[in-house]
């Protein structure tokens, strides 16, 4: 899954995946494949979970790292999404060997 890219100035982040879609906040992120990467294991967590579920699933773990951590960085880097996304980034070849729900392992 690509996604398709978005160039959305208005971003406080440099990019986010909204299924099937990401959005970056600059054009230049476009030739930034580590960011497209991790971004497209985001959209390949939004389909498995056929996306609303995601999101909740996704909220509710922010919210429980935050009373764990008190720190909104620490909770969301916790976020199993993020977790795994953050460390196979530089996997160019990951999604193509993922396992269904890989995300569960970093719960």
């Amino acid at each position: 899954m690509k996604g398709w890219l978005i160039v959305a100035p208005f971003l406080n982040v440099n990019a986010m995946a909204l299924f099937p879609i990401i959005l970056l906040r600059d054009e230049e992120m476009r030739n930034d494949e580590v960011l497209l990467n991790h971004e497209r294991i985001h959209l390949r967590q939004q389909a498995e979970l056929l996306v609303l579920p995601f999101y909740v699933l996704y909220f509710l773990n922010y919210l429980v790292n935050l009373a764990r951590y008190r720190s909104h960085y620490k909770a969301y880097l916790m976020i199993s999404f993020e977790q795994e996304a953050y460390q196979r980034e530089l996997d160019m070849a990951y999604l193509g060997r993922r396992k269904w729900c890989n995300w569960l392992a970093f719960f």
